[in-house]
């Protein structure tokens, strides 16, 4: 006979075969009854709850009868993973912010502790079918966050999720991949060795039991997990029709930062993310930045600045001698004077300043711009 704790968790992971993710009343019979109550009454075993018909309850039923928690829980082992409830130590409190939507449970693939990866984490996600700008961006973006310590979250996807957890792999960080289906499941078939990659050396994170496969609904299930699991969502190239811009809502509605990386006006895999931008989300441009929204009080992107010229290095009143020189010939220092609106013994000293510079030269009584190729720019 298990304990309570055992038969709560064998409770919860037979949920997850019985009711769909994010099942809402599922979640409130959770709260209010408990995981062991929920199953007796979907089993037939106890008397039913309230809030659901008859279609409902024959449906809960029918998948009731098919639910092997024992035999689940043996395969997550038997594949190098586990079982993780609320109240484990390892379950990431913030998934708590989603209320009655909260998974029942979480089943993981990986060695690393999914809550500590998940308390400095980002997730990156956009367009499956991306361009090559966008690839290269989610891949730099990836791996600038995993160099610096914070954890990529994505769904293990063609396009941008891929490239962002290829990005995160390649510089040996953290990053894992929130599946629709099974973690012991391959989806989509493409990605077998990202998928291996990511439970071998990343982390697998999925609601559903293993053995189970996706449908589109729980592709848009999935997404709700990846905004809550992180501080903030990125998203690099979404059309106006992505499931990317899903997250992203759900991102902001649960008070996560929201970001967009701006792309090609021209290109409709902008449109989505320039949209989120023309509202809450904020711009960024790379793992700095992305630090400076989500990350603690201090870690700020350096200061963008354009590249320093020898020019930047004058004197105010040497500056303006430069520019009262003309492109093409020579003037004398009373002209040079005047056109500067500097005293004509300031103007000597400037331009003999100048030319130790190699700005300009002198022609006799006059003086010129040095040709180009001494190295120095008046630009």
């Amino acid at each position: 006979m298990p304990g309570p704790v055992e038969a709560e968790r064998l409770a919860r992971a037979a949920l997850t075969r019985i009711a769909e993710p994010g099942d809402e009343l599922v979640g409130r019979w959770l709260a209010t009854y408990g995981a062991c109550e929920v199953v007796e009454a979907v089993t037939g075993s106890g008397p039913p709850l309230t809030g659901a018909g008859e279609r409902r309850w024959a449906g809960l039923r029918l998948r009731a009868a098919r639910a092997q928690p024992h035999t689940d829980l043996a395969a997550i082992v038997g594949s190098g993973g586990r079982f993780v409830c609320p109240g484990d130590a390892e379950w990431p409190r913030q998934l708590d912010d989603l209320g009655h939507a909260r998974p029942f449970g979480l089943w993981v693939r990986g060695t690393a502790s999914l809550r500590v990866w998940a308390l400095r984490s980002v997730a990156v996600v956009g367009a499956r079918a991306c361009t090559e700008y966008g690839a290269h961006c989610a891949a730099l973006l990836g791996a600038g966050l995993a160099e610096r310590g914070w954890t990529v979250v994505s769904g293990a996807a063609y396009g941008v999720d891929a490239a962002a957890h290829r990005g995160a792999l390649a510089v040996r960080g953290p990053t894992v991949g929130v599946l629709a289906c099974g973690v012991d499941v391959a989806y989509p078939p493409g990605h077998q060795e990202l998928i291996r990659a990511l439970g071998e050396r990343g982390l697998l994170v999925a609601e559903l039991p293993p053995g189970d496969h996706p449908t589109r609904s729980r592709f848009v299930l999935r997404n709700r997990v990846i905004a809550a699991l992180t501080r903030g969502t990125v998203v690099v190239e979404a059309a106006l029709r992505s499931g990317a811009l899903v997250t992203a809502r759900r991102a902001l509605g649960l008070g996560r930062h929201l970001m967009g990386m701006p792309g090609p006006v021209t290109s409709g895999l902008s449109q989505g993310v320039h949209e989120l931008l023309r509202g809450e989300a904020t711009v960024v441009t790379d793992a700095a930045e992305v630090i400076e929204q989500v990350g603690m009080v201090g870690e700020l992107a350096p200061e963008r600045r354009g590249p320093a010229v020898p020019r930047d290095a004058l004197s105010p009143d040497a500056a303006r001698v430069l520019e009262a020189l003309p492109g093409r010939g020579a003037y004398d220092p009373a002209r040079i004077a005047c056109s500067a609106g500097v005293p004509p013994g300031e103007v000597l000293a400037r331009l003999h300043e100048l030319r130790a510079l190699g700005f300009v030269e002198r022609d006799g009584d006059r003086w010129q711009l040095a040709p180009r190729r001494k190295g120095h720019s008046i630009e």
